[in-house]
């Protein structure tokens, strides 16, 4: 049974991150809002649960690795590693300005708490095979989660990659599919529809989980079962809302990437403000 306390937290941490989230996107009047706030309860999920960090030693060999695959969704983890302590929160309002830690897409050599450099679509997952092997060839025991959006999926290198983790048996490695439904120019429906997602997944040879992406008891439940002993790679499949917590972003395709304005920033702060849970 989950812990309801935790989750309580967990849900009022979320709820801060998305209250970071739009003030920086819209101090630095550019980036992307509405894939930042769909994947914010599963990142805190994980930063501040599942996976074994430690802010004051951000290299420490044994650490669980993140890779945030669709990088233009940086102020998701720019806020969770201010948030967990890895640098001070101020820089956030920093987003991509000159020499800022907090570039336009997630830059290892320059913010710590990064474990790889990302935002050109589809390389995280071969990334991340490459650390879930280095573990077992180092004979580690840490964990590599990668985190995609539903139209990264579109990418032909993922499903390479998606080969390579079934044929090396990366019981170590979990892809993380944000599935909000939308991207850039559309629904990933009329782009290039990934559906069936869950069954390409499993004939790909991957045991594959389904869950809703922002009900943070069931995120917390399918993240304790899956990282149980088991065998192969993990592909869990997160059904998002793109745009979630702000009402006027909310599966609106407009909102990958634009920033709000002062009237809407004093709208959606309304929302998130007026949300807050007993903790």
């Amino acid at each position: 049974m989950v812990d309801q306390t935790l989750i309580k937290n967990l849900e009022e941490q979320a709820r801060q991150m998305r209250i970071e989230i739009v003030k920086m996107v819209h101090q630095s009047t550019s980036g992307h809002p509405g894939g930042s706030l769909s994947a914010a309860d599963i990142v805190t999920a994980l930063y501040f649960h599942e996976m074994r960090i430690d802010p004051k030693n951000p290299c420490y060999e044994d650490r669980d690795r993140f890779i945030l695959s669709k990088g233009h969704c940086c102020p998701v983890i720019y806020t969770a590693l201010a948030l967990r302590g890895y640098y001070e929160c101020s820089h956030l309002g920093t987003l991509r300005r000159h020499h800022s830690i907090l570039q336009g897409h997630p830059c290892m050599n320059k913010t710590p708490g990064l474990d790889m450099v990302s935002g050109s679509l589809g390389n995280g997952p071969s990334l991340g095979i490459g650390m879930a092997l280095g573990a077992k060839l180092d004979q580690k025991d840490y964990r590599v989660f990668v985190m995609v959006g539903d139209g990264e999926m579109q990418e032909g290198m993922i499903w390479e990659a998606l080969m390579a983790g079934a044929q090396f048996k990366l019981d170590n490695l979990y892809l993380i599919v944000d599935y909000n439904h939308l991207q850039v120019d559309g629904t990933v429906e009329q782009i290039m529809n990934i559906a069936p997602l869950k069954d390409k997944l499993e004939a790909f040879n991957w045991q594959v989980v389904e869950m809703d992406g922002h009900n943070m008891a069931e995120i917390v439940a399918t993240l304790d079962r899956v990282t149980q002993p088991h065998s192969g790679p993990v592909a869990i499949i997160a059904h998002t809302v793109k745009g979630k917590g702000v009402s006027f972003m909310e599966n609106k395709v407009e909102w990958h990437g634009l920033a709000p304005d002062d009237a809407q920033l004093e709208q959606a702060l309304a929302e998130l403000e007026g949300g807050k849970t007993n903790g």
